[in-house]
C-alpha cells in the first residue's frame, strides 16, 4: 500500500513539475550574448587591461588567449611534423581583422600568412570544436565556418577565446 501511494505521489509531483516548469523556463533570458553579459564581460576586462576603450581590452584580451593557448611543438610529441602555430589579430580598416599566423617549423623553417577577416554581415558567434582524441581545438571562420585557427586542446580556453572573438567581432561590426 504504502509502495502504491509513494508511485502515486511520484508521478503527482512529476506532472506538477512537468506542467508548471514550462511557463518558468519561458521567462529566463535567451540563450546567447546578452547585453548585460557583454557589459560585465567588458568591464572586468577593462579593469583587468586598466584601459577604457572596449575594442582595444577585447583586442588586448584575445592576443593573450592566442598566446597563452597556442599550439607548440612541444605539445605535438610523437608526430613527425611538429611546429609552433601563432596567432595574433589586429584591427585593420573599418569592419575588418587582420590574423596574421606565423608557422614555426623545427630549425628556422618559418611561414608567415596574414588574412582579413572582413566582419559587417556575418553571425558574430565564434564556434569551435576540440575533438576527444586529438591535441588541438579549432576555431572556425565567421564567414564560411572553415577553420581559421588552431590552439591547443583546452575547452575553457577555446570556450574563452570564442567569446572574447563573438564580442570583438560585435564592437568591430558597430563601427
Amino acid at each position: 500500500m504504502h509502495l502504491r501511494l509513494t508511485r502515486k505521489l511520484i508521478h503527482t509531483v512529476f506532472l506538477l513539475g512537468c506542467l508548471v516548469a514550462p511557463p518558468a523556463l519561458a521567462s529566463e533570458p535567451a540563450a546567447g550574448l546578452s547585453s548585460a553579459e557583454q557589459d560585465r564581460y567588458l568591464a572586468g576586462l577593462q579593469r583587468l587591461y586598466l584601459n577604457q576603450d572596449e575594442r582595444q581590452v577585447l583586442l588586448l584580451h584575445s592576443n593573450s588567449l592566442l598566446t597563452t593557448y597556442a599550439l607548440r611543438a612541444g605539445y605535438q610529441v610523437g608526430q613527425a611534423q611538429r611546429q609552433d602555430l601563432i596567432y595574433q589579430l589586429r584591427l585593420g580598416a573599418p569592419g575588418e581583422l587582420l590574423l596574421r599566423e606565423e608557422i614555426r617549423g623545427q630549425g628556422s623553417d618559418m611561414a608567415v600568412r596574414n588574412q582579413r577577416i572582413g566582419v559587417f554581415g556575418v553571425d558574430p558567434f565564434i564556434r569551435y570544436d576540440c575533438p576527444p582524441s586529438g591535441i588541438s581545438c579549432v576555431v572556425f571562420s565567421p564567414l564560411d565556418g572553415s577553420p581559421l585557427l588552431t590552439i591547443v586542446r583546452d575547452h575553457q580556453g577555446a570556450a574563452e577565446l570564442a567569446k572574447a572573438l563573438s564580442f570583438l567581432i560585435r564592437k568591430v561590426q558597430r563601427g
